[in-house]
């Protein structure tokens, strides 16, 4: 059986792409609603391959955007489970601008959302099946 630390390693998820005009604002840097959007998405997807069950977004817990996302920019996005309730599991989000000679990476934005796993009629169900708690 697997164990939760083994759970939460297959299920982390890594997402590469560019920052293009359409996803940036005014003033050249990556909206924050896209940033956000993106987040949501990378969070789905970490909650679902960790509970193979289907989940909705409850919450986004304190988003901090430390430096600006240029447009041109090659960013990773990263979904992390760290902790799971009962119904929900909280995925930890952080987005890195890479530079794209180097490869090294800075962190641009870094939250926290909780996602509950619910069956077809929308209801909270038990987020762990057949696994351990953590």
């Amino acid at each position: 059986m697997e164990t939760f630390a083994e759970r939460v390693a297959r299920s982390k998820t890594r997402i590469v792409r560019q920052v293009f005009p359409h996803d940036a604002n005014p003033i050249g840097t990556l909206y924050g609603g896209n940033a956000l959007k993106w987040m949501d998405e990378i969070a789905f997807l970490t909650a679902t391959r960790f509970s193979r069950c289907q989940v909705v977004t409850v919450s986004i817990h304190q988003v901090d955007f430390k430096v600006p996302i240029p447009e041109g920019a090659i960013i990773e996005m990263t979904g992390e489970v760290t902790r799971v309730g009962r119904t929900s599991a909280t995925v930890r989000v952080q987005i890195f601008i890479e530079d794209f000679r180097s490869g090294a990476q800075r962190l641009a934005i870094e939250g926290n959302l909780v996602m509950v796993a619910v069956n077809e009629d929308k209801t909270p169900i038990p987020i762990m099946r057949g696994g351990q708690q953590g």
